[in-house]
């Protein structure tokens, strides 16, 4: 769908401040709340929710929807939009400043992408979160998701718990007012089971971070500072990866097998 040409306002100026793009693209929008996947008995949290324009929508697949906004400009619109809506609930306030509910919960958002990682922190450590759905900088999905064929820290270190992926581009025109770049679509999943035993976690997790040290500039470098030299070769051989291969070229499963390996007793 085409978008009017609008004058940049003062409150325009404002929202950029805040980092906040509202989407204004119809078709956006319903690719977002699509890629969410609500569930209709679930309790779904809307970050970043602004003037509603998510609000609607997610409130006609879901039961029980709690929107958050900070802004109180565009809160006073929301207030509006909710006190419409009997399912949902309005919150003016900050969500990275809330706990998380004790029960089961998704996230879905259009998120001002100043604060993406620290939305994304407060997602992966609920206990209770099973998804989030994010709009995010184009870039920093790519990133999260391996669409480069390279993968960043952050994602192969939660990988046994969660699942990321790439659900899609929105094009920088669908936002009010336009930001620089174009947004992505970002999906996060907990896993119902995860792809290591709790208790092996910790010490994945630090042989992940030792990789990613970046001594020598290789995987067998960085890993050699702790694991046994003739150990850590034989593991390299069984799981067919070379000793010089870049820690960000390497797949997440890759990395499951290699402490499997390593780890093996």
């Amino acid at each position: 769908m085409a978008l009017r040409r609008t004058r940049t306002t003062e409150r325009d100026r404002s929202r950029r401040v805040l980092s906040q793009n509202f989407l204004a693209d119809r078709a956006a929008i319903a690719r977002l709340v699509d890629a969410a996947r609500p569930d209709p008995d679930g309790l779904l949290l809307e970050v970043g929710a602004g003037r509603g324009q998510l609000t609607r929508p997610l409130a006609a697949r879901c039961r029980r929807l709690v929107a958050y906004e900070v802004d109180p400009d565009a809160g006073v619109e929301l207030a509006r939009v909710c006190a419409a809506l009997p399912t949902v609930t309005h919150r003016q306030a900050d969500f990275l400043a809330t706990s998380p509910p004790r029960e089961e919960f998704a996230v879905v958002g259009n998120i001002p992408w100043s604060l993406t990682a620290a939305v994304v922190r407060w997602c992966l450590a609920a206990p209770g979160l099973r998804s989030a759905t994010l709009l995010t900088q184009w870039e920093y999905a790519r990133r999260r998701a391996g669409d480069y064929g390279r993968w960043s820290r952050l994602t192969v270190l939660t990988w046994p718990e969660f699942g990321w992926r790439l659900a899609g581009r929105v094009p920088r025109t669908a936002f009010r007012p336009v930001p620089r770049v174009d947004a992505g679509l970002l999906r996060i999943d907990r896993r119902s089971q995860p792809l290591l035993a709790p208790h092996t976690l910790p010490a994945y997790r630090r042989m992940v971070e030792l990789g990613f040290g970046g001594a020598g500039g290789s995987l067998a470098a960085s890993l050699a500072r702790q694991y046994p030299r003739a150990r850590l070769a034989a593991a390299l051989r069984a799981s067919r990866l070379d000793p010089d291969t870049p820690v960000g070229h390497m797949w997440p499963e890759q990395w499951l097998v290699l402490h499997r390996l390593l780890h093996a007793r």
